[in-house]
């Protein structure tokens, strides 16, 4: 989910390791659950990243020049003998035969994580919508090249990934892009302080009790996750809200949808991007990506179709307007080889991409365009996504046939601000409802030219 740029990391702000005597007791103890010696998936044993931070007070999070956020500001042994803990505590011993005392000792070294609640706060005063800067942040040189070179590395697994699933290489390198660079930033907030944290201390918020339950379910996969994968809890590193590895998966996705793609009998998401690109396929796959259908449709630019497109727009990414309806009341499509009379009933979502000083732009999402916001909500994501695995894939057809396309080149193809967990289940429909209907044909009749302005520099 792009949901990936903030992260924890277990060096001080010079950079040095820092551990106490308490971090290492507490991580032998840890690995006392299982009564066999956990592995470490975060790093090779020789690289091994320090268990914790301990720390007499808070400290500020620091930022380094690829724009990660180091985990500084923590608060140790928040969650020792703290009762919603120990609640939840009997609850994984009674359902999961744990060991509590294992379990109290591991979240005795549990840390309240400041830096993850200030991270999933919504800001008071949220920004401006800005699809021109979203898209060239995620659609850059760096990601485009990475890719060409991830693609090459992989051709191999992609392929098989694309006939085993069904979806395109492109569509996977596209979400590997933009989640972590291709393995690049993984996170650095170590998992179990994330999950504790927002499981227990989530911010005041609307919708904090559900996030609550989700981050909390969350916490209780991982936990299922790491034992019977023979991991210690305390060593996983990731993102500041839980998610793991080279696709930033959070664990109960772990747990429904990664794969053993590199045939090991081992799934690591960190280390090998076999499973990674098999994990990614089958996660769409299972969300619902349909085989040789398209992502998007193109809007004709004539204010007609515009108009109508700006009317439909309603911020759902699950698709519910068919086509049909649209063409009646006035859209065009920018499509010449679409077959109207097949696609009539076709169900699609508008897509609204707007961007300060500029018109703002639409597109039509087909149902593969959904199950891409399954992974991360924001309509802006779904289509970096899109346009960098289309862009990636040009740039690698032109180097085949030896002609060469600059970075920029390739498919032009998101409007919600990033979130970490998917939207709800698809309730799409093929017919509008009477009220529905009864609006599009107003705003037709009714609605302004759309707002013109002059063409900005690219």
């Amino acid at each position: 989910m792009t949901h990936t740029s903030a992260q924890k990391s277990a060096l001080s702000v010079s950079g040095h390791p820092r551990i106490s005597s308490f971090a290492l007791a507490l991580c032998t103890a840890a690995a006392l659950w299982t009564g066999t010696a956990l592995a470490q998936t975060s790093a090779p044993a020789a690289k091994r990243k320090p268990a914790t931070l301990a720390q007499a007070q808070p400290q500020s999070s620091q930022a380094n020049s690829q724009g990660q956020t180091f985990e500084e500001e923590i608060v140790p042994q928040r969650y020792a003998n703290n009762p919603n803990v120990d609640a939840f505590i009997n609850d994984m011993v009674a359902r999961y035969d744990f060991n509590a005392d294992a379990l109290h000792a591991l979240f005795s070294s549990a840390s309240y994580s400041a830096t993850a609640v200030k991270l999933v706060t919504p800001s008071p005063t949220p920004g401006t919508k800005n699809w021109r800067a979203y898209q060239g942040r995620f659609l850059d040189t760096v990601r485009i090249n990475a890719g060409v070179k991830f693609w090459r590395a992989n051709q191999a697994t992609l392929q098989r990934a694309a006939e085993q699933f069904g979806v395109p290489p492109e569509v996977i390198v596209g979400i590997i892009g933009v989640e972590t660079i291709y393995g690049r930033y993984m996170g650095n907030f170590r998992v179990l302080d994330a999950l504790t944290t927002l499981a227990f201390d989530y911010p005041d918020t609307p919708n904090r009790t559900d996030r609550m339950a989700t981050f909390r379910k969350n916490l209780e996969d991982y936990l299922v996750w790491t034992r019977d994968s023979q991991i210690d809890p305390s060593s996983v590193l990731g993102s500041y809200t839980g998610a793991i590895g080279i696709p930033q998966f959070l664990p109960s996705s772990i747990v429904q949808y990664a794969v053993d793609y590199e045939g090991n009998h081992h799934i690591d998401l960190r280390n090998s991007t076999a499973d990674a690109i098999g994990s990614v396929a089958n996660y769409l796959k299972q969300n619902g990506w349909e085989t040789g259908r398209p992502v998007v449709w193109k809007v004709a630019s004539d204010p007609g179709s515009q108009g109508i497109a700006q009317a439909a727009a309603d911020g759902k990414p699950d698709p519910r307007w068919p086509l049909v309806q649209l063409l009646r009341s006035g859209l065009a499509l920018d499509e010449p080889n679409v077959d109207i009379a097949a696609e009539g009933g076709t169900p699609v979502t508008v897509i609204d991409l707007p961007t300060p000083g500029r018109a703002t732009e639409y597109m039509l999402g087909l149902k593969n365009f959904y199950v891409l916001t399954r992974y991360n909500r924001s309509f802006f994501y779904a289509l970096s996504v899109y346009q960098l695995g289309m862009r990636v894939k040009a740039q690698m057809l032109a180097a085949q046939s030896g002609a060469g396309v600059g970075a920029g080149a390739g498919s032009d193809a998101g409007g919600d601000a990033d979130t970490d967990m998917g939207a709800g289940p698809s309730n799409g429909t093929n017919t509008l409802t009477p009220q529905q209907l009864q609006q599009l044909q107003q705003l037709r009749q009714n609605r302004p030219a759309p707002q013109q302005t002059q063409p900005q520099p690219q």
